[in-house]
């Protein structure tokens, strides 16, 4: 399903202000894990989005596996892992921790990357609230898988959660079941200043795909070029 372009990015905003901030701002964490952390989860899942949230705000990339309803590639991959289709589901390689439930998660990625208690907007009854608000917003983007092709690799993808346009890119990542590294690059995040240095400017979302050679900014265009590469 595709809205009007101008009612596709007010509604991403209203989902943005919902969360009153959250998913901006980042700060420096305290160690960065050695290898990527990995998320299991989907675009549209309110609980999902409060991970995501504490993944900017910490300063932390990580490999995305999207996992929308009716999903085949990695939603049994996951239940293979944890025993159950719960979402989100993180996979921390550096340590063997594996985890459900987002409060739990936001909780240790805090005490282990960002030596810091998480705030009341990303963890606890008003960070669930404003989030299933967010959702509320799009219901049905990136919450449903669609058919597509396999990539030989994961894409790349430049965003920080609260960006109303990165949204889009990921919803239609998180739909087409496609993986991704997520590299965070929120407000005063320590990344910016080298994804400046390779895109030329500070622009998000910006995607990188290693199977075409293809890399590019704008949502509209990240959706388009998805759909038409990897959608079936």
């Amino acid at each position: 399903m595709e809205l009007p372009r101008f009612l596709d990015v007010a509604t991403s905003m209203f989902s943005t202000v919902s969360r009153l901030g959250a998913g901006l701002q980042a700060r420096r964490p305290a160690h960065r894990p050695a290898r990527l952390l990995e998320l299991y989860e989907f675009e549209g899942c309110p609980y999902c989005r409060k991970v995501r949230d504490a993944l900017t705000e910490l300063d932390l990339d990580a490999m995305i596996y999207p996992c929308p309803a009716g999903g085949t590639v990695y939603r049994p991959r996951a239940v293979a892992l944890g025993g159950k289709a719960q979402f989100p589901f993180l996979v921390d390689p550096n340590n063997g921790k594996r985890l459900y439930e987002s409060d739990d998660i936001v909780a240790y990625l805090f005490a282990t990357y960002g030596g810091r208690e998480p705030g009341i907007l990303a963890r606890g009854p008003l960070a669930t609230a404003s989030s299933m608000l967010a959702s509320a917003f799009r219901p049905a983007f990136g919450a449903r898988a669609r058919p597509s092709h396999r990539p030989a690799h994961p894409l790349e993808l430049w965003s920080f959660e609260a960006s109303p346009f990165c949204r889009i890119a990921r919803e239609t990542l998180s739909e087409l079941e496609l993986p991704y590294v997520l590299h965070n690059v929120g407000k005063d995040g320590a990344g910016r200043p080298d994804f400046v240095a390779r895109s030329g400017k500070m622009m998000v979302p910006y995607l990188v795909d290693p199977n075409t050679g293809r890399e590019m900014f704008e949502s509209a265009e990240i959706r388009r070029y998805l759909n038409e590469t990897y959608g079936a």
